[in-house]
């Protein structure tokens, strides 16, 4: 009886070791959660190029909410073409999109196809440029991307 005693004593005293382990875990791991929403949130958050000059497109890149890649959103002052192009890190073009002679426009891209690696997205609208650095990533059983903070 007395060893059941001494057992029961012993795997108490276990379970309190590992209760505070995980205890300890689980408050990092919490803490990183947060810290990864406020960056996730300021690297993905809306960014917006417009120059001085009132005749010139404002260029928006965008998280897509509901599929992995971004959303590239021009809002045109005066009707004319945009071209979207990505090129990988060897500055070879991995992919070219024209939208359309229209006024304003969003157009997504998803980045499930790309390799993981650092890529450049341009967008070329009314004689204005917009480079945008991107690095894709393995996340688990998906790819992932952010784009460089200029």
């Amino acid at each position: 009886m007395k060893d059941v005693v001494v057992l029961v004593i012993q795997l108490t005293e276990h379970i309190r070791f590992y209760n505070k382990k995980i205890k300890k875990i689980m408050k990092k791991s919490i803490a990183l959660a947060a810290l990864l929403a406020v960056l996730g949130t300021s690297v993905f958050a809306a960014t917006s190029v417009k120059s001085g000059d009132n005749n010139t497109d404002e260029i928006s890149f965008v998280q897509l909410k509901k599929d992995n890649g971004f959303g590239v959103m021009i809002d045109k002052e005066t009707a004319g073409k945009a071209v979207v192009i990505v090129y990988d890190d060897a500055n070879n073009v991995i992919f070219k999109d024209v939208l359309s002679k229209g006024q304003s426009g969003e157009k997504s891209y998803l980045i499930s196809s790309l390799e993981t690696g650092d890529y450049t997205v341009e967008v070329v609208s009314k004689g204005q440029t917009v480079k945008k650095q991107m690095h894709v990533y393995e996340d688990g059983d998906a790819k992932s991307y952010f784009f460089y903070q200029n």
